[in-house]
């Protein structure tokens, strides 16, 4: 009989982990890797990539739910695969999904399949009011640090060479850098 190990993840530091945390504790998980990352991708969550590299044959990971895990068909076949490799199980506590029968995996590659859709059509949906927003004008982004007069102005106050970088930085409140975006681009 392997270990039992927990996987715990929110996507924002305003969320909550304790709660992930206490479910896995409560059903039996005698260490519980944590982070707080966004579920796009598994690239550059380490204590996704630690648990799989901790995880020995007879193991079993347990996360609260699949989308913990990974938001993506593909990042959750290659963790499952990986899994699968090692001869670990998987438990999903809210989806009720345990790896260990042939029923727990049809289950398991179901719920990625809609979980990958859904998040497809959030995708769409999202997209679909930001181009209506942009079709009524709206501006998205940052406000301009300057108005039409002055970014003229500033492009004057360049050409004429009287003042430096610096100086013109500091006059219209900007970086240097910023300063030099603004002089070489088009109107």
């Amino acid at each position: 009989m392997g270990e039992t190990i927990g996987y715990a993840r929110v996507s924002t530091s305003g969320q909550k982990i304790e709660t992930q945390a206490l479910r896995l504790q409560e059903h039996g998980c005698s260490k519980v890797f944590q982070e707080t990352y966004t579920g796009g991708s598994t690239t550059g969550r380490k204590a996704l990539l630690g648990l799989l590299e901790y995880v020995r044959e007879g193991d079993s990971v347990v996360v609260t739910k699949l989308d913990r895990l990974a938001r993506s068909a593909m990042d959750l076949g290659q963790i499952a695969s990986t899994l699968e490799d090692k001869k670990v199980d998987l438990v999903v506590l809210d989806q009720k999904i345990d790896t260990s029968s042939p029923a727990g995996k049809l289950m398991f590659n179901l719920i990625g399949a809609f979980a990958e859709f859904e998040r497809d059509l959030i995708r769409e949906r999202v997209q679909e009011g930001v181009n209506k927003a942009k079709e009524k004008g709206v501006q998205f982004g940052r406000k301009a640090k300057l108005t039409k007069q002055q970014l003229e102005s500033l492009r004057n106050d360049f050409a004429e060479g009287e003042l430096s970088k610096g100086q013109l930085a500091e006059k219209y409140g900007l970086s240097r850098s910023s300063v030099y975006r603004l002089v070489k681009s088009e109107h």
